[in-house]
């Protein structure tokens, strides 16, 4: 028995000994280098050369309309209701950048006129002292307006992202406004005045205390022949001391074309 258990042991111990030389004399496999990156150069895309395009049929947006609500930036005690509205009309010629008509300018002659509601409101244009705005709760206007008619000259810096087709794609434009006074009213239909007497038409016209020019930053983006137009005058209504501090501002949509 002893013997067959030496004999086991002495097998076991040659078995394991054989294994470990054997592993010991396995080579370890060098490691394959990992293959180099190719970077292949990225072919750069041909820029388009806008300065060949062909603009012989381009809508240039020479007629240019435009409806919009207006509104005061005025004293408190001035009250204004309604939809108060302008509407503009323009004829601008458009010179696009040789190098890139996707730029362009535009200038020309056109017509601005806005038209403000008043809420119980009198307002003396011919007083010689200036305009006055005064409080008038007796007085059953059933419209009461303050009119004013401009001659414009728009100047525009326009881009376009089809220059070729101003039909379509996209439009930018900044710019400003200039203007000289052309009228200046206050029309009213009265239902019933102080007196008694109502159903009648009053108008008064005078532009003496009004600021002969006028000055506005415009603003549009659209699509086609569809924009968004923004103004602010920067420049008052009247004349300094001669009647209230009014700026208007106004937001409305524009048609273009031809």
């Amino acid at each position: 028995m002893k013997k067959i258990l030496g004999l086991l042991l002495l097998t076991l111990t040659l078995t394991a000994s054989a294994q470990d030389k054997e592993d010991k004399g396995k080579a370890k496999a060098p490691k394959e280098p990992k293959p180099a990156k190719v970077v292949v150069p990225k072919e750069e895309k041909p820029k388009p050369d806008y300065s060949k395009l062909d603009l012989s049929k381009r809508a240039s947006d020479h007629l240019m309309l435009q409806f919009g609500v207006t509104g005061w930036s005025k004293p408190d005690n001035i009250t204004i209701k309604g939809f108060n509205r302008t509407f503009n009309g323009y004829f601008l010629f458009d010179f696009p950048f040789k190098s890139n008509p996707r730029y362009s300018v535009a200038v020309g002659p056109g017509i601005g006129t806005d038209n403000m509601y008043l809420d119980k409101m009198a307002v003396d244009l011919n007083d010689r002292n200036g305009v006055q705005f005064t409080r008038d709760t007796i007085t059953k206007y059933k419209k009461n307006k303050f009119a004013t008619a401009y001659l414009e000259a728009p100047l525009e810096l326009r881009y376009s992202t089809k220059p070729d087709n101003m039909n379509s794609g996209w439009k930018l434009a900044v710019g400003v406004k200039i203007g000289t006074l052309l009228d200046s009213k206050v029309k009213s239909k009265i239902d019933l005045d102080a007196t008694g007497t109502g159903g009648y038409f009053a108008k008064e016209k005078d532009k003496r205390f009004l600021n002969s020019t006028r000055v506005a930053f415009t603003a549009r983006a659209g699509l086609g022949n569809f924009s968004f137009f923004g103004s602010y005058q920067v420049s008052t209504v009247f004349k300094e001391g001669l009647g209230p501090v009014l700026r208007p501002w106004t937001i409305g949509v524009t048609l273009s074309g031809l």
